[in-house]
């Protein structure tokens, strides 16, 4: 299982502390995944593993062209960990730096680049931790409280969310069910997804 760390980002203050600790343990499954495992199936219907890096990497890019900022175009699929360690890079230079610029998009109007990158894509990068971790066969700790604190936020903007296509159906969990498991659920994934194919004989026992 991969551990939520000593300092969680409820407790870090700015929006390149937060990126930095999100992104290292993301950057830690990317690492740890091999040729074969980026074909594997994910948690998000008809994603494979790469599917879920390469969605990181491509819409975020294309969000900060409204901050004036043109990063260039990734090859995730020839190279996943080479594309997605750039990829953060480029992001925490950004917030290490964001000197001024703002971002404008039609959705949400006018915000600081480092704000917008911390409140659209940052949690995005922790949310899409559980998808790759289990399509690579492994658990992951996404941390209770924070778990809970995104419950509590999104719950009054449920409709709109799911209105949105950004989330599907909610899954029914139990009433005593973590807040992980919760959390996960809300967004419409099941919990107790398991990959069906491309586990080595064995793993998926190893795994259970």
């Amino acid at each position: 299982m991969l551990a939520n760390g000593s300092a969680t980002p409820l407790e870090l203050e700015r929006p390149a502390q937060r990126h930095a600790h999100d992104a290292a343990r993301f950057t830690a499954l990317v690492e740890s995944a091999s040729a074969e495992d980026w074909t594997r199936p994910s948690p998000v219907d008809g994603w494979t593993a790469i599917d879920v890096v390469k969605h990181l990497v491509e819409w975020s890019r294309g969000l900060l062209q409204g901050a004036g900022i043109e990063l260039p175009a990734l090859d995730v699929e020839n190279d996943p960990v080479a594309a997605w360690k750039r990829h953060v890079a480029d992001i925490q230079a950004i917030l290490d730096d964001p000197a001024g610029r703002v971002l404008s998009n039609p959705h949400f109007g006018d915000k600081p680049v480092e704000e917008a990158i911390d409140q659209f894509y940052t949690g995005d990068v922790w949310m899409h931790s559980w998808d790759l971790a289990k399509a690579l066969g492994r658990e992951i700790d996404m941390g209770e409280e924070r778990c809970r604190a995104a419950l509590e936020a999104m719950g009054p903007m449920e409709q709109m969310l799911r209105d949105s296509g950004q989330f599907g159906a909610a899954v029914p969990v139990d009433e005593d069910a973590s807040a992980q498991d919760k959390l996960v659920a809300f967004i419409g994934r099941d919990p107790e997804w398991r990959p069906e194919v491309g586990l080595p004989a064995g793993q998926a026992e190893d795994q259970a």
